[in-house]
């Protein structure tokens, strides 16, 4: 079958099987196929940028042509395969994650990020999986992507009926809740799409009450500008001194609109060991993770989705949280001399945008 010609039904329905087959065997948790068509979602994503909620995150709107066609990222492409990989570890218990969240002294870093680079596992299983579809049908046009492109994953993900969109805007399935990465291989071959899910959120809006900054501020409308996660990941400069309190101790990203969501009491737990936890982060204080020198965070962090925030970015985040332990009720005296005194040995030696955080902190 070349990358021109329409399957027949019998060919459709067994190439099919086969896609399902070999995408499980790859580490896939689930597979449906959409075309390229975005209909009002690039509306909204004008709208979401034109108000600025992105952000710095220019490059959101340098591109914002090329997602809201994904047909510019692959000439000839009329098909998305789009691909589920759940990422919980076996070890994480989500009330194990609220108490340590409770616990001022303890580094809470974001479930998704414990393990190995997402990026890095999906891509070379998606590039993978399109050869072995190449194999299997012939040459045929294809490029695949994780997060790594200019794409409106969420939303092609939704039309090709892997999920709802919560009103968080994170993609929601009925059988393992939030937590999975998303993928896709763009393709140039006419394959049968799937049909969209309904949503199943209802009246909830757990979400929305759980976001420590407000960042949910209507259902499906994100402000990333208040978003923990984008303000400890994505965004390069001080953290606004009016949600630095809210960000607790919550170091790199925040699930906390996973935590609480009633579906995602049916989060599947990865059998992949890519995912598995790494360096303690899921057990480790503000003081361990603060005594790390910039080599053995680039050594740790090494295949990391972390370690792209930078040295800098890492000793902001926690000085934050050091900052928001000394005025916290829940830690000791001994305790909070011990990350005073940690931040005053740092203090000379931290770079401009460091040194402002310690201050901050020292003066919680």
């Amino acid at each position: 079958m070349t990358s021109s010609s329409i399957p027949s039904p019998v060919d459709q329905a067994n190439l099919r099987e086969w896609l399902d087959g070999q995408s499980r065997q790859l580490g896939f948790d689930s597979l449906r196929i959409t075309d390229t068509h975005l209909g009002s979602a690039t509306d909204r994503l004008q709208e979401w940028l034109e108000q600025g909620r992105h952000g710095r995150m220019e490059y959101m709107a340098r591109h914002a042509q090329l997602r809201s066609d994904p047909a510019l990222l692959v000439p000839g492409a009329v098909r998305v395969i789009c691909v589920t990989m759940n990422y919980l570890s076996p070890g994480i218990n989500f009330d194990d994650e609220w108490q340590r969240l409770a616990n001022p002294t303890q580094a809470v870093v974001s479930m998704y990020a414990r393990g190995r680079d997402y990026h890095k596992v999906m891509r070379n299983r998606l590039q993978e999986f399109a050869q072995m579809i190449e194999q299997q049908i012939g040459s045929f046009g294809y490029r695949v992507f994780t997060d790594s492109a200019p794409l409106m994953e969420v939303e092609l993900a939704r039309k090709a009926g892997l999920g709802w969109r919560g009103k968080h805007t994170l993609l929601l399935n009925q059988h393992s809740g939030s937590t999975f990465f998303l993928g896709e291989i763009l393709v140039d071959v006419p394959l049968p799409i799937d049909q969209e899910e309904e949503s199943h959120c209802g009246t909830c809006q757990a979400c929305i009450e759980v976001c420590p900054t407000q960042a949910i501020t209507a259902p499906y409308q994100l402000d990333a500008r208040r978003c923990i996660s984008y303000l400890t990941i994505e965004n390069p400069d001080s953290i606004p001194v009016e949600f630095r309190r809210a960000m607790g101790n919550r170091v790199y990203g925040c699930d906390d609109c996973q935590l609480i969501c009633p579906w995602n009491k049916f989060a599947q737990r990865s059998a992949l060991p890519d995912f598995a936890e790494r360096h303690g982060l899921g057990r480790a204080s503000l003081l361990q993770l603060w005594s790390w020198t910039e080599n053995e965070f680039n050594q740790r962090h090494e295949g990391s989705a972390i370690r792209r925030i930078g040295y800098s970015r890492w000793r902001r985040n926690l000085a934050v949280a050091m900052g928001n332990a000394l005025a916290a009720r829940g830690a000791s005296q001994v305790e909070k001399d011990l990350l005073r005194q940690a931040l005053l040995n740092a203090l000379p030696l931290a770079d401009t945008l460091v040194a402002e955080h310690i201050e901050w902190a020292l003066n919680s």
